[in-house]
């Protein structure tokens, strides 16, 4: 995969949208075989293409990056003031028992769990605050499974996977907090952020982008 191979959304002189596919480091890893990321092929088209914020490496779907720094200083501060609202969608183990199109939240705070890092933990007494709504699309009957929407309010590492692991129903393919039986269902992660609200960096215009989940 080179940069030609990343889908470009959207492109103007303040930001780009891009459509981050599954198993690709955000941005370079610790390491000489963890430098190639979606960062660095973007900058190979756009050199002044710059992170704002990032996505899992199992993780697909909407990124944004700045151009130039004094766009990069707006969105992160967007980013901050939670003026940037994010949606995904994910196939959970089994049956999620609740009616279609109802909200419910996951208010499980969470910390880093140290001996097994970068793993975190659903610590109660420690944790940071940690906020997710979610709700049902619909059956995966072939998977045993359950298509959901999640709206994360903040942006812990790794929330979206254990938050729903906390409920018991873990997205298929994580190898990091789903059992083993769940993370052979599915050959990938089957978490894609669909939805992306964010204020134009320069003219503060409101901006809405979807990408439709690969799976």
């Amino acid at each position: 995969m080179t940069s030609e191979d990343i889908s470009v959304i959207h492109v103007d002189d303040g930001l780009l949208v891009l459509d981050k596919p599954a198993g690709l480091l955000a941005v370079p890893g610790r390491g000489p075989d963890k430098l190639d990321c979606l960062a660095s092929r973007v900058q190979a088209r756009y050199p002044d293409a710059l992170i704002v914020h990032r996505l899992d490496m199992a993780t697909s779907g909407l990124m944004v990056m700045a151009r130039g720094s004094l766009h990069q200083r707006e969105l992160s501060m967007a980013f901050a003031e939670r003026r940037v609202h994010k949606r995904y969608e994910a196939v959970v183990d089994g049956q999620v028992a609740m009616p279609a199109e109802t909200w419910a939240q996951i208010d499980l705070p969470l910390a880093a769990d140290w001996p097994r890092r970068p793993l975190q933990k659903v610590d109660r007494l420690h944790g940071r605050p940690s906020l997710t709504r979610y709700r049902v699309l619909g059956p995966d009957a072939a998977r045993q499974a359950t298509r959901v929407e999640l709206e994360p309010f903040t942006g812990r590492s790794h929330q979206l996977r254990l938050h729903l692991q906390a409920i018991g129903h873990p997205i298929l393919g994580d190898t990091l907090y789903a059992p083993a039986t769940v993370q052979a269902a599915a050959p990938r992660l089957l978490l894609h952020a669909t939805q992306l609200w964010l204020p134009h960096p320069r003219s503060g215009e409101a901006l809405h982008f979807h990408s439709a989940a690969p799976f």
